[in-house]
């Protein structure tokens, strides 16, 4: 098997100088890449000096979040791509990574592979109950970032779900591949630098407690994304479920008894508990500029 075309998408926000190192490393193996940028046009941007001629910048003026900007990036995919390679504009993509996921595809069996993200800071790997050891596992669900998808499975799986914005876009659309019987793997000698934020330890009783600061619109779309996933997945996830509810719980937790603005979080975890019970979105939970619409919504617009 030939190596596959592959076309890497980066989505961005306000990027700063690590984009230009992103795109520099991507097409090192990929045939192309499209930068799908949220800012603003009012607003200056670093993918305006950008002038490679793989590179296209897609920049509607909008905030879409991080599903509409993967659709709008579907939808600019050129013909002969094969494979897509999601990236983060601050994604760290170490040598050797792109070669080591595509490699991968020559397996007609497998759909998405994926990479082991581990924490930019130090290097440690950071998802609770991952699996260890360097050989290839089958999983439910990766991380958008790194992941490297098959364009046939990403166009039958249909678009990413606008209706979440950013928060488990890359769960819904990982179980909706799983339920469709599309094999999705985690190379665990592959590992690729993530950025996983504000991130602080507190002492308590002798034990340490990682906590992740998130602002308040954060916490109400984690809170109620994931509810909503765990009432639909349930049944047919019940471990994927069971998992998510020990994250959302810890989340909660660890934020009502550490987070300095904890009156507000928590007022906004209630939100998204209320929220996904009633199917709806509170828009002033939105970020500064987001242009918010469900996947209804977006039809109607022809986007």
């Amino acid at each position: 098997m030939t190596d596959p075309v592959i076309t890497a998408v980066v989505t961005a926000y306000h990027p700063d100088e690590r984009l230009s190192a992103v795109i520099d490393a991507a097409l090192v193996t990929c045939a192309d890449v499209v930068v799908v940028d949220n800012t603003p046009t009012a607003e200056s941007s670093s993918t305006e000096g950008l002038s490679d001629p793989r590179v296209r910048v897609l920049r509607s003026g909008r905030n879409g979040g991080l599903a509409g900007a993967l659709n709008d990036a579907v939808r600019a995919l050129r013909p002969e791509t094969e494979a897509v390679l999601v990236l983060d504009q601050d994604s760290a993509l170490p040598e050797g990574v792109v070669a080591a996921l595509a490699a991968h595809l020559a397996d007609p069996s497998i759909g998405v592979v994926a990479p082991t993200p581990v924490d930019a800071a130090d290097g440690s790997t950071y998802e609770r109950f991952s699996p260890r050891g360097t050989g290839l596992v089958d999983q439910d669900t990766v991380i958008t970032s790194g992941m490297l998808v098959r364009r046939t499975v990403l166009e039958a799986a249909g678009p990413f779900r606008d209706e979440f914005f950013v928060d488990w876009v890359d769960n819904d659309f990982c179980l909706r591949l799983r339920r469709d019987g599309v094999r999705i793997v985690q190379d665990l000698a592959t590992r690729l630098p993530h950025s996983i934020g504000d991130r602080r330890e507190h002492r308590i009783a002798g034990l340490t407690v990682k906590v992740l600061r998130y602002s308040p619109w954060r916490h109400y779309w984690i809170t109620r994304n994931g509810l909503v996933m765990i009432r639909e997945n349930l049944v047919r996830h019940p471990r994927w479920s069971l998992m998510a509810v020990l994250y959302i719980g810890r989340q909660a937790v660890t934020t009502a008894l550490f987070e300095p603005s904890r009156g507000d979080n928590v007022k906004a975890i209630l939100s998204g508990v209320r929220d996904a019970l009633r199917n709806r979105v509170t828009p002033r939970y939105l970020p500064a500029g987001a242009d918010y619409r469900s996947g209804a919504q977006r039809s109607e617009a022809g986007l």
